[in-house]
């Protein structure tokens, strides 16, 4: 707060004072029995001002330090509110300052609550995710061993249905552990090719349930990644192609080399996005038009979760889609020399 600033604050102080001098003044220029010089009373009148701004300028010098820890605190944003305040100089700014710092130690108290409950949320969710897998894959099991009695469609939709609930429970354990990400990476390098195999080998069922083509170009880039973190990644953005890609579609997978990293695109020939929906596929809990209309209700996670774990890997997601031709998800993966090189470009030349 400038001195200006806080002799605005103190205007009725100010007003208060100035009608006092002109009581003052009218009392000893209408005084009978006295006589003062114009003069005189005008030099008394100023060594009045004088002292009166000395003295508001004093007060201010003396509150200064406590305006000045308002003021640090307003420009510390969040972090103002593990910041007590220690600078009250008065009685009055004692009990703001008692005041403030009850609040932001019961936000303290708050905030720690929810930590607390949110990590046992997680552990909770982490315990069930592990305990549901027991009776699925006893289930598998189950199937598996009257295989030879079902007809093979029946066997097929058994199979179908099992793989959906696993897919949503593996959404579920890895949205819990996105925040705790740092304690379970491992970046190296993998070749890209037995991934798609084994994602495309897990996915097989509902390639031939809607007799969607599958085809894989391109040479077996090597990826600098987490392979755990990379299948889920990839698991996701298949998942949407397939439930948006018509009986008898294509789906695309196709790696390349560029001079600074490697390519992963997941191209099909769905229904597309619509335009207006683009934007915000990333977002959480998005499921735009062609969720609602989807009879599989979508979830919203899938492409958050996606991109979410990209930018923690240090991969680049993106999307373009034309409604009604299809969609096509790019994944990129720069290699160490990407951020060695400020003034490179982007991606540089790409090889086939």
């Amino acid at each position: 707060m400038t001195f200006f600033a806080y002799l605005r604050d103190h205007a009725f102080h100010f007003f208060f004072w100035l009608g006092s001098l002109v009581l003052l003044n009218l009392i000893l220029w209408l005084e009978p029995s006295y006589t003062i010089h114009l003069a005189t009373l005008l030099y008394l009148d100023g060594l009045l001002s004088i002292f009166f701004f000395i003295f508001m300028g004093l007060l201010y010098w003396h509150e200064l330090p406590w305006y000045r820890a308002i003021s640090e605190r307003q420009q510390a944003q969040d972090d103002a509110l593990n910041w007590p305040l220690n600078e009250a100089n008065s009685n009055a700014q004692q009990q703001i300052q008692d005041y403030v710092d009850q609040l932001l130690r019961a936000h303290q108290q708050s905030l720690e609550n929810e930590i607390s409950a949110q990590q046992d949320q997680r552990e909770f969710i982490d315990s069930w995710v592990h305990e549901i897998k027991v009776p699925l894959a006893a289930t598998r099991l189950l199937i598996e061993s009257v295989e030879e009695d079902l007809p093979d469609k029946k066997f097929t939709q058994f199979e179908l249905e099992l793989q959906k609930i696993n897919f949503y429970v593996e959404q579920v354990l890895y949205y819990s552990r996105l925040n705790d990400f740092a304690k379970d990476y491992l970046i190296q390098e993998y070749p890209a090719k037995p991934i798609i195999n084994d994602l495309i080998r897990d996915n097989m069922n509902y390639f031939f349930e809607k007799q969607i083509h599958v085809e894989v170009n391109g040479p077996d880039v090597e990826l600098l990644t987490d392979e755990k973190w990379l299948r889920f990644i990839l698991e996701q953005i298949l998942s949407n192609s397939l439930r948006y890609t018509p009986k008898g579609g294509t789906i695309t997978i196709t790696t390349k080399h560029a001079q600074r990293g490697n390519w992963i695109t997941i191209a099909d020939t769905g229904i597309g996005i619509p335009p207006q929906d683009l934007p915000r596929v990333f977002d959480k809990g998005f499921t735009g038009s062609n969720g609602r209309q989807s009879n599989e209700r979508a979830t919203g996670l899938g492409l958050y979760l996606a991109q979410q774990m990209s930018r923690k890997l240090g991969h680049q997601l993106t999307i373009a889609s034309t409604q009604g031709q299809g969609t096509t998800v790019t994944l990129f993966f720069p290699l160490l020399s990407y951020y060695n090189d400020e003034n490179g470009d982007f991606v540089g030349k790409v090889e086939s």
